[in-house]
């Protein structure tokens, strides 16, 4: 009967598979590693450069690059293996520090910022302090990485359309985004 139960909970701590953008683990983000049966134990963790987390029991876990799920079914497979008999173990994001964008040129706190949910450009320029008196509405761009090759992307955006109420033209920021905001002229 004890069988039966925790198997239950394991199913249910894993739930369904959804296939949506998960959050995908980067280096320096902060988790909380919960392993709640046969004992519990609850530590929080940082992403080390390696892509690594120590997790008791265990050492050294890889997870840049995988989801929290499959982070939280990696843990508890590799503790099911002989470490410990039907762990239950849970993932949580604390703090995400991986995914970042940059912003330069002329706002007035120009620098590395940590991309929140739904930021877009003229947002990224508010928490940056606004545009200088130099700064142009319309001379923005965001340079975006690649993902098939080395480099950047251009995007020009008009600021000026957006100000004026086209919330289309305002671009929603991607993760190692650099935003420059250029000199106008005069």
């Amino acid at each position: 009967m004890k069988k039966i139960i925790i198997s239950v909970i394991f199913f249910i701590m894993l739930g369904p598979v959804v296939y949506s953008e998960e959050y995908t683990v980067g280096i320096g983000d902060i988790l909380e590693v919960s392993i709640l049966q046969p004992d519990h134990i609850t530590n929080s963790v940082t992403v080390t450069p390696g892509g690594e987390i120590s997790v008791p029991f265990l050492g050294t876990v890889q997870v840049k690059g995988k989801t929290i799920t499959e982070v939280q079914r990696t843990i508890q497979y590799r503790l099911a293996q002989g470490y410990l008999k039907y762990p239950v173990v849970t993932v949580s994001l604390i703090e995400s520090r991986s995914r970042n964008y940059t912003i330069s040129g002329e706002v007035n706190t120009p620098g590395n910022y940590q991309l929140q949910e739904n930021t877009t450009v003229l947002k990224a320029i508010a928490v940056a302090g606004g545009f200088t008196r130099f700064g142009s509405k319309s001379r923005v761009k965001i340079l975006r990485p690649r993902k098939d090759r080395p480099g950047y992307r251009e995007i020009k955006v008009d600021l000026k359309a957006v100000i004026d109420g086209d919330a289309k033209a305002d671009i929603l920021i991607e993760p190692g985004d650099i935003i420059v905001v250029s000199e106008g002229f005069f």
